[in-house]
């Protein structure tokens, strides 16, 4: 089964195009497309565009943020590099005693 080639079957009783023929399918199929493209444009409302974006440096001084906290597990390390916390199994290699994650030393 080695060496077989997936290929599909030709049917050699079909008439072939010219190079001339392939040409002007491109250039139709390409003026086509453009019709198309210039034709769908999209409708937006400035309006409500403006009020779901939220704009950097707005006022979040009222919204407050909790999430839990996990500190470092005994199987886990922190890499030198990219500081990022890694399990044990992420460990490439310890150099004075600073460990590098496999990201990191690739």
């Amino acid at each position: 089964m080695e060496g077989e080639r997936n290929t599909m079957a030709t049917d050699y009783d079909s008439p072939r195009k010219t190079d001339d023929d392939l040409t002007e399918d491109s250039l139709q199929e390409l003026q086509a497309r453009r019709m198309d493209q210039s034709s769908s444009t999209i409708d937006i409302d400035p309006d409500e565009v403006a009020e779901s974006l939220e704009l950097p440096g707005a006022d979040l001084s009222n919204e407050e943020l909790s999430f839990r906290v996990i500190p470092r597990q005994a199987d886990e390390f922190t890499c030198s590099r990219c500081f990022l916390v890694h399990h044990r199994s992420q460990l490439a290699e310890e150099r004075n005693g600073q460990h590098v994650c496999r990201e990191c030393a690739a």
